[in-house]
């Protein structure tokens, strides 16, 4: 293998070199996501029995200890709960969209590594090429095969190591935007249910304190009016 990596050439280093980058953001992406995998059904069970019995604060520090950007989503909508639906709607769709450019950082330059790999390997190819031809055009026309075949050899290692490195990058890049897509969809979702969560306690704070006035407001069939009808009634 280190014969190969020898005998293509400088752009061979070059694709090593593009080989390695790529190792360092995969491993980068995965042990972040690694991180930031939550499960988020079971952090909304949690927010939920908080969010009920309106303790925010509580709420809020679950949250801060929860690593992923899906609790720093939610976080964000449970500082402001106060404010109207729309109002958090919009707040919890600006902290997503501040979320996205970290969760697919890198993403691009791994799939770009695998789309120039092959043309880089293309370019040493036809550069190795000539280079052989010329030789032989400046002599006085007659090659040897062994000669040739060395040089159509050394040619042909660049595109081989070109194709080494872009179809890795490239199942690399598949498999951690995927990764990335679920974590969004994990956004997306504590995003909504928390906000549904924080409408739900209102209404049922709202609710509460309705019956409450109802049970205080003196009405015709109250304890007054019985006791009265009691006096009213018992015989002297």
């Amino acid at each position: 293998m280190l014969d190969l990596i020898f005998s293509g050439g400088p752009l061979v280093w070059i694709l090593v070199g593009c080989s390695m980058v790529c190792f360092a953001i995969f491993l980068e992406r995965f042990l972040y996501f690694h991180r930031a995998s939550v499960n988020i059904g079971q952090l909304l069970d949690g927010l939920a029995n908080l969010i009920r019995r309106r303790k925010f604060a509580e709420a809020m520090h679950q949250c801060a200890l929860t690593p992923g950007p899906a609790a720093r989503v939610m976080r964000t909508a449970l500082m402001r709960h106060d404010y109207s639906r729309e109002y958090l709607r919009d707040i919890v769709q600006e902290a997503g969209q501040l979320e996205v450019p970290r969760v697919e950082r890198s993403l691009r330059i791994l799939l770009t590594i695998a789309y120039v790999a092959p043309l880089i390997g293309l370019l040493g190819t036809l550069l190795g090429l000539l280079d052989t031809f010329g030789e032989v055009n400046q002599g006085v026309g007659v090659a040897s095969s062994f000669s040739l075949a060395g040089g159509v050899y050394r040619s042909l290692v660049t595109s081989a190591t070109g194709l080494i490195v872009a179809i890795p990058s490239y199942v690399l890049y598949s498999f951690l935007a995927s990764r990335a897509k679920l974590l969004l969809h994990d956004i997306e979702r504590g995003g909504i249910e928390i906000i549904n969560l924080i409408e739900d306690s209102r209404q049922q704070t709202s609710i509460i304190s309705i019956e409450e006035s109802q049970l205080h407001q003196p009405g015709d069939g109250g304890e007054a009016g019985r006791k009265g009808n009691h006096r009213k009634n018992r015989p002297s």
